[in-house]
Order: structure tokens, then C-alpha cells, then sequence
């Protein structure tokens, strides 16, 4: 129920206040939203503080925006662990430029009298609010750290499932408590926007870019010493444009494909009935697929029993991965007394695959946030995110007639023996009524 009113009424009822809101506080209201400066009341402590903050704040978004409009290429930057190393690096020093920038804000407000004039109830909230998200995000990396890599199995499609109106918490269910109150704090930052100063961030001066060139007449003498440049503003101004139109022809340039596969689309060329038999055999072929999987998971729900693997191929090094009754993942290796030894595959972090290479120190890692875990014990090492065990599976050997020889509960009991003869046919099963009871 909390999750369904923290990452889904809230996300709805904060977008829906910020983009209504702002519309109507920006059509009703047009001179209200200014950022109202304050920096010629004090300007030594808005530097230092303005400065710092703008900076790691742009590069931090931008980092966000990409991870969200383009996942794949993100995560593809991610799996390189020295990119990811740099990324993780240089967002935590980025997040404590701003937590410095942000403090630097708040002393001058809560110290300058002159500043203190001008504030508002609304801009210590908004203070409040940037502290809090930009603390949470150093928090996250340095507790949950590799959450560059992470975040796109998690906090992505829970954002696109969001815009789409298809919203789905489950992506962020296993999330850390720090996670979900960042996220919960950067809807609730949406929601103040429109009764904020933080509003004129959409009030960009579009018509200062087509209105005409202003002289401007300053009657303080050592203006005059400028007269030789009297136009510097005017050329800064057309260089600016200038360059506008540069960067606006290289994005037009780029988007000529997608132009041209949308013209195509339309009025391109139909594709011939051949390969509209094709591509109807391809639909169909998926279709299939998707049936079949369907009616594979109805059987494995209905079984008693689902085999893993004969006992023979088990491996002590390498384990075999199996999805147990309650579609999670797992893996199945041979213990150090030759019987299975079957342990959850979800990490106990962010629930990500861990591996099935064990290490020399009996160990395997899950690669996201690099938390190893004791195959025996399921327990993770000391410095890991990760800080609850793996838990073990129960399992039953089975002979080829189905006769049961032994088996193994989720609590490590074991009942029944194997001998060398039976051995070499046994095969190994996970039994529905050990997950129930578990």
C-alpha cells in the first residue's frame, strides 16, 4: 500500500502539479516567477555558493538524462569497469560540490540580514529539499555503490513505466531505503516547483534572441572610458545567435535519420507480399514463442517436481542456474560431502544475478555492486552492500523410476543416503512442497 502512494499516486499528483500549476502560475501571473535575485544585496557569499552548486548540479542532470533517455548505451558504458569507476568517482566529488554550494546558500540566507528580507518560507523549503536529495545522492554512493550500472534495471523502467501510465513498482520494490527516499524526495521537489522561484528555470527569453539591438547610455563617467567598443554587447549578441544556429543546424543534421526513416514509413516503398509473408512468419514465430514460455510456466506451476540436473553433471566450480517455484533464480553446484548444494541466485543488495564460478576461497560475486558470497554458508563479506546471506535451496534425489534416495530441506536437514551405485543415474529435483513449507 506505501508503495503504491509514494511511487505511483505521487509521482502522478506531482507532475500533474507541476506542469498545470506552472501553466497557470505563468499565464496568470507573468511577473511573479522571476528568480529574484539577490546578489545586489550580497554578492562575495552568492559566488561562492552559486557557483559550486550550478556546476555539479548540470553535470549530475545531465548524467541522469542520459542514463534515462538512452539505457542502452548507458548500460553499455557502464559494463566497462574503468568508465564506471571514473562515473562513480566523479558524481560522488560532483555531489559534494553541491552539498558545499547548497550549505554555502543556506548560511548566507539564515546570516545576511539583508538577505534575510528577501526570503521566503517557500525558499528555505526549497533549500531543504535540494539538501536532502543531493545528501541522499552521496549517501547512495557510498553505500549502495555501482548504482551508474544499477539504475538501469531499476530506477529507469520504473520512471518509463511512469510516463507511460503503466506503472510498475516492482523494479524499485528491493531497493534500499536510501533509493526510495531519494526518489520520493525528487517527486516531492517537482511538486513545490510551481510555488517556487524555481520556476523561472522554464521562463527561457526566447524573443531576447529576434528583438533588436539596445544601446545602452550610462551617465557614470568611467563608462566613457569603454566609447572605442560601443557595440561589444551587440557583436556578443550575434555571435551568440551565430552559434545557436550552429549547434541548431548540427541537431537538424542528426536528426535527418530519423526524418527519413519516418518519410520512409510513410511514403516510402511497400514491402512486396513476399516480404510481408516474412515478416507475418517472424510475428507469428514470437507469438509462438510467447505461447509456448506461457504454457511451460503453467506446467512448472502444476509439477511436484521440476529436475535440475543428473547429479553426475554437477560441478563443485562451476553451477548449473535453475528457476525455482517462485520464478527466482538459482544455482545448483556439488557440495564438499558429493551431495547438491543448491543456493539463491538473487543477490540480497538490489536482487541482481550473481555468478556460478566460484572462486579459491569458495565465493562467487554478484558483478553489480561486487558483494561475494560463501557458497556454504551464503554469508557475504564483511565490506559488502549486500549484508544479508543467500539462502539455500532444498533439493531431492530422485532415482530413474522416481523412487526417492534422498533429500534436503531449505533448513540444511538431510534425510536419505546415495552409494556409488546409485549415483551415476540419480537425478536432482526441486520438490514444491520444501518451497511451500520454507
Amino acid at each position: 500500500m506505501s508503495d503504491t502512494i509514494l511511487f505511483v499516486a505521487l509521482p502522478y499528483l506531482a507532475l500533474f502539479v507541476c506542469v498545470f500549476g506552472s501553466i497557470y502560475r505563468i499565464r496568470t501571473q507573468p511577473f511573479s516567477y522571476s528568480s529574484l535575485s539577490s546578489q545586489f544585496l550580497e554578492s562575495k557569499g552568492l559566488m561562492w555558493g552559486s557557483l559550486p552548486w550550478h556546476i555539479g548540479i548540470t553535470v549530475i542532470l545531465l548524467a541522469h538524462v542520459v542514463a534515462f533517455l538512452l539505457p542502452g548505451l548507458w548500460q553499455s558504458l557502464m559494463s566497462n569497469q574503468t568508465i564506471l569507476m571514473a562515473v562513480e568517482s566523479l558524481g560522488l566529488g560532483l555531489s559534494f560540490l553541491c552539498l558545499i554550494g547548497l550549505i554555502v546558500l543556506a548560511v548566507r540566507r539564515l546570516t545576511s540580514s539583508k538577505v534575510q528580507a528577501v526570503t521566503s518560507t517557500m525558499d528555505l523549503v526549497v533549500i531543504f529539499l535540494l539538501l536532502l536529495q543531493v545528501g541522499l545522492g552521496a549517501a547512495i554512493a557510498v553505500h549502495c555503490r555501482w548504482g551508474s550500472s544499477w539504475c538501469s534495471g531499476t530506477t529507469t523502467p520504473y520512471l518509463w513505466s511512469i510516463l507511460l501510465l503503466q506503472p510498475d513498482t516492482t523494479h524499485i520494490h528491493d531497493l534500499p531505503l536510501l533509493v526510495k527516499a531519494h526518489i520520493v524526495s525528487a517527486w516531492l521537489f517537482l511538486l513545490v516547483i510551481p510555488f517556487s522561484r524555481l520556476l523561472h528555470m522554464f521562463a527561457v527569453p526566447l524573443e531576447y534572441l529576434v528583438r533588436p539591438p539596445q544601446n545602452v547610455v550610462w551617465n557614470n563617467p568611467r563608462r566613457f572610458e569603454s566609447q572605442a567598443q560601443p557595440f561589444v554587447k551587440e557583436e556578443a549578441r550575434r555571435n551568440f545567435l551565430h552559434a545557436g544556429m550552429g549547434i541548431a543546424f548540427g541537431g537538424f543534421l542528426l536528426s535527418m535519420g530519423t526524418f527519413r526513416n519516418i518519410f520512409s514509413f510513410f511514403f516510402g516503398p511497400r514491402l512486396s507480399r513476399k516480404e510481408e509473408a516474412e515478416l507475418m512468419e517472424l510475428r507469428l514465430g514470437r507469438l509462438e514463442s510467447t505461447v509456448s514460455q506461457r504454457k511451460l510456466e503453467l506446467e512448472r506451476q502444476a509439477a511436484n517436481c521440476i529436475l535440475v540436473a543428473p547429479l553426475a553433471d554437477l560441478d563443485s566450480i562451476t553451477g548449473k542456474y535453475f528457476i525455482d517455484y517462485k520464478m527466482q533464480p538459482a544455482i545448483a553446484f556439488k557440495g564438499k560431502d558429493g551431495l547438491p548444494l543448491f543456493i539463491s541466485a538473487k543477490c540480497t543488495h538490489l536482487g541482481c544475478t550473481v555468478s556460478n564460478k566460484v572462486d579459491e576461497q569458495g565465493k562467487i560475486l554478484c558483478p553489480c555492486h561486487v558483494s561475494y558470497f560463501d557458497i556454504e554458508t551464503g554469508q557475504p563479506n564483511a565490506d559488502a552492500p549486500a549484508k544479508e546471506p543467500l539462502p539455500h535451496l532444498g533439493w531431492v534425489i530422485m532415482d530413474e523410476r522416481g523412487k526417492v534416495l534422498a533429500s534436503r530441506n531449505s533448513k540444511g536437514e538431510t534425510t536419505g543416503a546415495i552409494t556409488s551405485a546409485t549415483a551415476a543415474t540419480a537425478r536432482v529435483y526441486i520438490a514444491k512442497s520444501q518451497e511451500e513449507s520454507a
